[in-house]
């Protein structure tokens, strides 16, 4: 299956659940490099939904659009829960949107250390009415481009059962 066949049918939902509920998307993005905005604009319509999402590839990135506070970088690092949920929360204050989703992890093929191996992702959903965040920890397993798909999988899916 390509990335499409997989995503499509979650942010089909995705953009139904949350049209339903009257309510706007925004995405923070590292190791995915923006698959998750992609995702959602593969949907037609889904302007209604989403505006747009942030690429923070780098720490200063993170710092800089989303406001996460570099000494928390500097103290858990850039793939790290508490990274994740400043992500997610500086990316729906930044927007003005409802639900905010954000990933950082290590995609490999390099990168990887005995603490947080090649296909480490911690992934945060955060839904800013109800100033409600979940959080998860990924082991993902296979090539880069692997770890990158089942990370937006794993997302739509989160924030699906957010929504829920």
């Amino acid at each position: 299956m390509n990335q499409t066949e997989l995503t499509l049918p979650l942010a089909q939902q995705l953009g139904e659940r949350l049209l339903r509920q009257g309510l706007t998307i925004t995405t923070a993005e590292s190791c995915t490099g923006g698959g998750i905005a992609c995702s959602i604009t593969d949907i037609a319509g889904s302007s209604a939904w989403f505006e747009r999402g942030f690429v923070t590839y780098s720490n200063a990135a993170k710092t800089e659009m989303l406001g996460v506070d570099a000494s928390v970088i500097a103290s858990q690092g850039a793939v790290s829960e508490a990274v994740v949920i400043a992500m997610a929360k500086g990316a729906c204050a930044q927007n003005g949107d409802d639900l905010g989703v954000a990933v950082s992890g290590v995609a490999g093929p390099d990168g990887g250390s005995p603490e947080k191996p090649v296909g480490t992702v911690w992934l945060a959903c955060y839904l800013a009415k109800e100033d409600k965040v979940h959080t998860r920890l990924l082991q993902l397993k296979g090539d880069r481009h692997a770890v990158r798909q089942q990370t937006i999988v794993a997302a739509l899916t989160d924030c699906l059962a957010l929504l829920s």
